[in-house]
């Protein structure tokens, strides 16, 4: 049995990392919930090490997690593969930290990037996070993803490349600018008026909604702005009075709580580019929604 003492340092020692861990996870795995599964799993496996053989905490907690979120996401690939509708990732409620203070972690958490990220391979995914964001050496990736460090340097190459290809333009305005738009975004479609929504989106704006196929919502993505913007303000008509909207910080970015009532109806997660709304990244899955009830923390150190 492993003494008080050993499981109190075990304890502080995942404690002071968790941010860090639950960030890998999460960007991994693209699930609040599931990354929790992750990080309550690691802890049971790390609680049982024997601590004189750990020469870099940080370093072996990562691998941990890592080789547990890869077995995670195989695990769930079938699922995804037969999922009703597009799937998003799980949006992440953050706490009062400033999307501005780290430029690298606020991209990495990104709904865009989260999506993009979809497109690659797990390992790709793992080995990108880990080093892209993290910035981890291709020897401690290698022993997190179980590859020599030669092949991890290829993957690393393939995925970074992708990545570049996919993602040519970032949602890089500052993060008070990006709030005002929201606002402005709620005011206009609140005001009915199509013509002034679509002024402020982009020619091939989207509107990508995930439902799980458990409640209403667009099996497809609405592609161009018109479409969008009288999409966007039939949806406010129909629900009429009993709408409600707040704003929050989800995935280092303001998006818009909705409710019907005192009922969470779902989120919605803008991408802006040049000061023109790109994307609509919507959550209805009430599953998914249920990582909303508490705010993270993340962090890359």
């Amino acid at each position: 049995m492993t003494p008080a003492s050993d499981r109190t340092e075990h304890a502080e020692r995942f404690t002071l990392l968790r941010p860090l861990l639950f960030t890998i996870a999460y960007e991994i795995l693209g699930s609040a919930t599931e990354s929790d599964d992750v990080l309550q799993d690691s802890y049971l496996r790390w609680a049982d090490v024997d601590l004189s053989t750990v020469q870099d905490t940080k370093s072996y907690l990562a691998r941990l997690v890592t080789r547990q979120a890869l077995n995670a996401l195989r695990a769930s690939a079938r699922r995804r593969e037969e999922y009703v509708g597009p799937w998003l990732p799980e949006p992440l409620l953050l706490d009062d930290q400033d999307p501005s203070a780290d430029v690298v972690l606020a991209e990495s958490v990104s709904m865009a990037m989260l999506v993009l990220l979809e497109t690659l391979s797990p390992d790709e995914r793992a080995v990108f996070v880990l080093r892209e964001v993290f910035g981890f050496d291709y020897g401690e990736i290698a022993d997190a993803v179980g590859k020599p460090a030669a092949t991890v340097r290829q993957v690393a190459h393939r995925a970074r490349e992708h990545v570049r290809a996919r993602r040519k333009r970032f949602d890089d305005i500052n993060p008070q600018r990006k709030a005002e738009i929201t606002e402005q975004f709620l005011a206009t479609a609140a005001s009915g008026d199509v013509a002034a929504l679509v002024a402020m989106l982009a020619p091939d704006a989207t509107w990508m909604a995930d439902s799980g196929g458990k409640v209403s919502a667009a099996r497809k993505p609405v592609v161009g702005a018109e479409r969008v913007a009288r999409a966007i303000i039939g949806l406010m008509r129909k629900a009429g009075a009993q709408l409600r909207v707040q704003l929050a910080t989800c995935n280092s970015a303001p998006a818009v709580v909705f409710y019907l009532g005192e009922h969470l109806e779902g989120v919605i997660t803008l991408e802006v580019i040049d000061d023109k709304i790109t994307n609509f990244y919507v959550m209805r899955n009430p599953a998914k929604l249920a990582a909303l009830t508490s705010a993270r923390t993340i962090s890359r150190t």
